[in-house]
């Protein structure tokens, strides 16, 4: 009886390192391609491949941001306020959670996009209090050593970044596969979310809106499992196995993804509407 057991759980670990293995191989395009946007659920479901589209945001997510045409004169533009307005929090069953469910940063990537498309000109406004308290500090420390170099004027904007996420939906697609033979067992669920995030480019001159766009990214999440159940005849003893995993999309590279998506269309839109051009 003994040797049995030690079988059976020998099988059943032979049959969760395959299935690791096999998870590995699965999402090995991902690793090789993180740019292709695997958007075929049942791809998904049956093979597990990769939905991400990497795991490090310090360089520009998308291929559309890296290559932007710089343009004949770079805009000024400020961003003041980009803030999560979903007021979601985060899913929980089994006891309440105030931990929201977005980032509370998000103008942070939308400066990152900004910055890294190379096609405006960002000056500082997050941060101004700061930035005034230390030009008063100069100014003061000057004047009391009779320092007459004079304090540069600080460069201001013509253009205003505007908007935040403004909506952030849970749970809009779900569903599975499995199967079971003889007590043993395998399994694959799939959830599907949705980020909205909303720019504006507003004239500071006019305070009209000139450009602006709403973009919708998707967040997948895949969950794994494989599973042993069986009785032994002799003494009636259970023998019961179950492992699996999960795959989340992040959702701060969801939200990157779609402020540089956004941040590409707003600058196609200005290109159509004669507010910039490229360089020839």
């Amino acid at each position: 009886m003994a040797q049995q057991l030690k079988l059976l759980f020998l099988l059943a670990i032979l049959g969760s390192l395959v299935s690791c293995a096999s998870h590995i191989k699965n999402i090995a395009p991902c690793i090789d391609n993180p740019d292709h946007d695997y958007k075929d659920l049942v791809t998904v479901i049956s093979e597990a491949k990769c939905f991400s589209k990497g795991a490090f945001i310090n360089e520009p997510i998308t291929d559309e941001i890296k290559s932007i045409k710089p343009p004949n004169v770079r805009p000024v533009v400020a961003v003041y306020k980009f803030q999560d307005l979903t007021g979601q929090r985060k899913s929980v069953d089994n006891y309440a959670n105030f931990s929201t469910a977005m980032t509370q940063a998000p103008e942070t990537y939308l400066i990152r996009a900004l910055k890294q498309s190379g096609f405006f000109r960002i000056v500082e406004r997050v941060g101004i209090d700061h930035l005034t308290r230390e030009r008063q500090i100069i100014r003061s420390t000057r004047e009391k050593f009779d320092d007459d170099t004079e304090q540069l004027p600080l460069l201001f904007a013509g253009l205003l970044f505007e908007g935040g996420v403004v909506d952030y939906n849970t749970n809009l697609l779900t569903g599975g596969i499995g199967a079971r033979y003889l007590g043993i067992g395998n399994s694959k669920q799939y959830r599907e979310d949705t980020v909205v995030v909303s720019i504006r480019v507003v004239s500071v001159s006019t305070g009209e809106i000139l450009l602006e766009n709403l973009t919708t990214k998707t967040i997948l999440s895949v969950g794994l499992s494989n599973d042993l159940f069986r009785y032994i005849a002799d003494g009636t003893k259970l023998v019961e196995f179950e492992t699996g995993n999960a795959m989340n999309e992040s959702k701060s590279i969801a939200l990157q993804s779609a402020i540089e998506i956004g941040i590409v269309n707003i600058i196609e839109q200005g290109i159509e509407k004669g507010f910039w051009s490229y360089r020839e």
